[in-house]
């Protein structure tokens, strides 16, 4: 199941803070609209009440009904998600060629020189594990 950007927006939230009430979700979902510029219009509380009930039956999260207030808790695995949604996205906007993304991605000059350090040693990773396996 492929999650809706509003959809995914909550799955980030849940992976990174863990789980959580409507409450604590539509206010992170909140505060992050405020910090867009320029701000975002206000989430109301039944908007994420009801995409969470969505997102449960499309089963992108579990809810834990044992309280009165309902905890939810991301469903889907961060890499594995994150995996599939660029997996689709380099199929339809790059006609598959990685290197195309990459070299898109790259070919702008923002990179900053840590994250091209972090990309030259996962590029010499998956050589060794290439030459290796």
């Amino acid at each position: 199941m492929t999650p809706t950007e509003s959809e995914l927006a909550i799955l980030h939230l849940l992976w990174t803070r863990g789980p959580a009430t409507v409450r604590a979700v539509n206010e992170a979902l909140n505060e992050t609209n405020q910090e867009q510029d320029p701000p975002e219009k206000a989430i109301g509380y039944t908007t994420t009440l009801k995409l969470l009930q969505l997102m449960a039956e499309k089963g992108l999260v579990t809810r834990d009904e044992s309280q009165r207030s309902h905890v939810y808790t991301a469903a889907v695995a961060q890499e594995r998600t994150q995996r599939s949604l660029l997996g689709r996205f380099v199929t339809k906007a790059f006609g598959g060629s990685r290197s195309e993304l990459v070299l898109r991605a790259l070919g702008d000059g923002q990179a900053t020189p840590e994250e091209l350090a972090e990309i030259k040693q996962l590029i010499q990773k998956l050589e060794n594990d290439r030459t290796d396996g």
